[in-house]
């Protein structure tokens, strides 16, 4: 059992009384506070806005609409080991529909390729992980926001624990297929610069091709194929044009990729643990 705890509730600007009940519940309970939005900015915003104001070693995300039960978090944090920095909580039996799950399973499977993710398929919303982890997403912003990306961001040491999760009683799911994948078209173009690699490979793709057509020109001029006048010479100009161009646009994606890649608030590395000679602890970084 934790002998020091707190519960921060974070109201996405819902517009029932949902923050007035939490507000109430935080004035009456000294291990509550709670946090109003001043809008509603989507699930992984106010995530983040939860787990900036996190005041101890281990912050646990779970969802309020108890299809994550609190029954189940000492199952998280007894997966929480000396060699392992978060943990993701796995449905022992899927708590959606059939379509919902199916589609679940493929935006993780996507993610886990594109953005090279370790045991991306397991990933949820009830997850646990040291608070010292957020040091590696303090400089990111913007209405975009994968609390899992930037997670990983910060450590490879991952694991994962199956656990009852349950159907909720009331209301919908707000992801949907369409919701999902807009998720993970806003994940892969703010968090990974594959998209970009794509359009610089096809750029040098393209360009050898330009410069195979312009050999394949000149050679059909001087083995007399081509009896048109100007053709070779036309033909060769949007050859070695064409070429070029794509050269050039794979080049300048290079170059982009890498400014891109530095300005998204991805840490240079991440401090775990630290010790001082003469020091009398050991202190987390």
């Amino acid at each position: 059992m934790c002998e020091r705890y707190e519960i921060v509730l974070v109201v996405d600007g819902s517009p029932d009384g949902t923050w007035d009940t939490a507000r109430q519940l935080a004035l009456r309970v000294p291990a509550v506070r709670a946090m109003c939005l001043a809008r509603n900015y989507g699930q992984h915003n106010a995530l983040l806005a939860g787990v900036r104001a996190a005041r101890h070693d281990v912050v646990v995300t779970m969802d309020d609409d108890l299809q994550h039960p609190p029954e189940e978090v000492p199952a998280l944090l007894s997966a929480l080991t000396d060699d392992v920095d978060l943990v993701y909580g796995v449905a022992r039996e899927e708590e959606h529909g059939f379509a919902r799950s199916l589609a679940s399973r493929l935006v993780k499977a996507g993610l886990a390729g594109l953005l090279g993710v370790p045991d991306g398929r397991a990933m949820s919303a009830f997850r646990a992980f040291r608070t010292d982890l957020r040091t590696s997403f303090d400089r990111v912003a913007g209405p975009h926001v994968s609390v899992d990306v930037c997670l990983l961001w910060g450590t490879s040491r991952v694991g994962a624990v199956t656990v009852r999760m349950d159907r909720r009683d009331q209301g919908r799911s707000g992801y949907t297929l369409r919701t999902l994948t807009r998720y993970a078209v806003n994940v892969i173009a703010g968090y990974s610069t594959a998209p970009l690699r794509l359009v610089t490979y096809l750029g040098f793709l393209v360009g050898a091709g330009g410069l195979a057509l312009f050999v394949r020109v000149l050679w059909l001029y001087f083995a007399g194929v081509t009896t048109v006048p100007g053709f070779t010479t036309i033909a060769g100009m949007l050859a070695v044009l064409a070429a070029v161009q794509m050269l050039g646009l794979g080049v300048v994606g290079a170059y982009v990729g890498r400014l891109y890649a530095s300005g998204m608030g991805r840490p240079t590395y991440v401090i775990r643990d630290r010790v001082e000679a003469g020091a009398e602890a050991v202190t987390r970084g």
